[in-house]
């Protein structure tokens, strides 16, 4: 583990106010560690910009699997995208329901054009990316 250093924020009572009971809301042990989280999401929201990062995502779906030829079209996608697939998961939610998650590693304009391609198939009821980069320690 890296050291840790501490430093010190100035707030508003009232915006301090608000923070804790955001941390509070969503269960965090500490401001700290909720600062972490936060600087971590904008560490990787700017590598997400930059397009020459290596990047991750995760695009979870959720689809109709009655859908014809949808899992061929799912497939070509990702087999033909420049980005790589890293892994998948499917899993039955129900009769006609499946979950699927793809983890992609690539350029982020790579894996948003994958992403919004496979969500815009017909048949795919939701689908959401998460996006992930490699933090520094």
């Amino acid at each position: 583990m890296s050291e840790m250093i501490r430093f010190s924020v100035s707030l508003p009572k009232a915006l301090l106010d608000a923070l804790d009971k955001t941390i509070i809301a969503k269960g965090y042990d500490s401001r700290s560690e909720f600062v972490r989280d936060f600087i971590r999401e904008q560490i990787t929201a700017e590598k997400w910009e930059d397009e020459k990062a290596e990047v991750f995502g995760n695009l979870t779906m959720i689809y109709d699997h009655r859908q014809r030829e949808l899992n061929a079209k799912m497939i070509e996608l990702a087999h033909n995208s420049t980005s790589n697939v890293l892994c998948s998961t499917h899993v039955h939610i129900d009769h006609c329901n499946c979950m699927e998650s793809i983890i992609l590693k690539g350029f982020p304009d790579e894996i948003e054009t994958v992403a919004t391609q496979i969500g815009g198939l017909r048949g795919v009821r939701f689908a959401k990316l998460t996006r992930v980069s490699r933090l520094e320690h």
